[in-house]
């Protein structure tokens, strides 16, 4: 039988794990700002984010961000992450922030689900299209505390991206496919910037009549299409795969009637689409000659 003392003991015990746990539960509660206050400690999972971060001048409240994030140069030297899809969420809690930037993808609603049970504050944010760009760029000024320059930066951006849309489309416009990988191939459809930008800079995607991002084709498929030039999308030189003899059939390979555009601008949206835009443009009028 327990002895009175070995009692006193175990409730002692029971007493301190108590306490601990009530701690922590408080640290992590408390830690959670309220919604309407700016956040002090931002870890970005997305690129398009972290960019515009800087862009509104809030550029040093983030405290992370994802391997990806390159722009502007002095985003490398905020800590990485690792990936912004399925992330880490033990290296996320370890830079302790206060709000955590996130795509809403289904990848992702793990971690969200344990970054809520850490008491971290998350704001899912969809950047898909240059639209997206303004309304993403007036919401993240009021997270960060810089709604004044936000509000002029989407102001700004907004006014010239109507201004480039309402330009009326030059005579004599290319088509164009848009690849991103050739085995099997696929290409951009109507759901991407990456269209927009083709759009804007006066081609014709031969695949705008799909509405998703991108989407796996055939080579028959393409060869119908048959595309005046091939967008190569991250491509500084002409890869091998134009070589292959089954793409002989396309005749924008026969003819090596390639337009070469990398960079990060062309990789998500950003307020530098339109400087994306007049760089397409320039190429494509460069591979028709």
């Amino acid at each position: 039988m327990r002895s009175a003392l070995e009692t006193r003991r175990a409730l002692s015990a029971a007493w301190s794990v108590a306490a601990v746990l009530t701690v922590a539960l408080l640290s992590c509660t408390s830690a959670r700002p309220p919604a309407d206050v700016p956040a002090g400690r931002v870890v970005s999972l997305s690129p398009s984010f972290t960019e515009l971060a800087f862009a509104v001048g809030a550029g040093d409240r983030l405290v992370g961000r994802t391997a990806w994030c390159d722009f502007p140069a002095a985003a490398r030297d905020v800590p990485s992450v690792g990936d912004g899809l399925n992330p880490n969420v033990e290296a996320i809690a370890a830079r302790r922030p206060d709000l955590v930037l996130v795509y809403p993808s289904a990848a992702n609603q793990g971690a969200l689900a344990q970054l809520a049970q850490l008491g971290v504050r998350t704001e899912q944010l969809r950047v898909d299209g240059l639209d997206d760009v303004v309304t993403v760029t007036r919401r993240l000024g009021a997270l960060l505390g810089a709604r004044d320059r936000a509000e002029q930066l989407a102001d700004r951006f907004a006014a010239a991206l109507d201004s480039a849309r309402a330009a009326a489309p030059p005579e004599g416009r290319p088509t164009v496919l848009l690849l991103t990988w050739d085995q099997p191939p696929i290409v951009i459809g109507a759901g991407s910037f990456q269209h927009e930008l083709v759009t804007l800079a006066g081609a014709i995607n031969v695949f705008a009549d799909l509405p998703q991002p991108s989407a796996q084709v055939s080579i028959e498929t393409i060869v119908a299409r048959d595309p005046e030039l091939i967008v190569l999308l991250g491509a500084e030189a002409t890869p091998a795969w134009t070589t292959r003899p089954e793409w002989q059939a396309v005749r924008a390979v026969r003819e090596r009637r390639f337009v070469h555009v990398s960079g990060s601008a062309f990789a998500r949206p950003s307020p530098r689409a339109l400087d994306a835009v007049r760089q397409l443009r320039r190429a494509v009028a460069e591979a028709r000659r």
